[in-house]
């Protein structure tokens, strides 16, 4: 499995090229898409598409994980990102990728078990987690490798989950207070 992961913005555009095959990690590549914030916005959306494209059709991924956009003190920042995320999201659907959405606490959790996760802690389990020299660079690369992760455990989570959910019974149930169908529920569901 071949997976695209995004870290949105109109300056920056983080992106990711990750495989994972036989429960290991591999990274293919990593790094950012760059625009000039002197130029009008509907250009700076182009070059994203423009060089996304090129990325897609580079690397052939299965799949696109992007996150969702979060709370932002600026109403022009949430607006320009928010475009600039529907011009990605178009990109990846054009090329015939599923598209899959993770929020921030997602990602955070994914990676570190922690919601509350500083960027440091998540960068250095990134680095820990693809087995890396050192943390990688620059931030919104290193968020894309993350959010590739977060979709890649996610996905084997809920794959491995429905094969153990046809098989639990009250004798083989982790200790909780769940009971069978509401654990069973649970894992189907992906923890959600």
């Amino acid at each position: 499995m071949r997976i695209l992961g995004i870290d949105p913005g109109t300056a920056i555009v983080g992106f990711s090229i990750l495989d994972f095959e036989n429960n290991k990690f591999n990274v293919i590549d990593y790094g950012c898409i760059y625009t000039d914030k002197n130029i009008p916005m509907e250009d700076r959306l182009c070059k994203i598409y423009s060089e996304l494209t090129e990325i897609i059709k580079k690397y052939s991924p299965n799949e696109m994980a992007i996150e969702e956009l979060f709370y932002f003190k600026n109403n022009k920042t949430v607006i320009s990102v928010g475009q600039a995320r529907g011009v990605i999201v178009l990109c990846g659907r054009q090329h015939n990728l599923a598209i899959n959405h993770y929020t921030p606490l997602q990602v955070k959790t994914g990676i570190t078990g922690y919601g509350k996760a500083e960027k440091k802690q998540i960068q250095l389990m990134v680095q820990r987690i693809l087995g890396l020299p050192e943390i990688p660079k620059p931030d919104d690369a290193a968020d894309a490798l993350a959010i590739a992760i977060t979709h890649i455990n996610s996905k084997n989570s809920r794959i491995f989950g429905r094969e153990l959910a046809g098989k639990l019974s009250s004798k083989n149930l982790p200790k909780t207070k769940l009971s069978v169908k509401e654990y069973r529920d649970l894992i189907l569901n992906g923890g959600n």
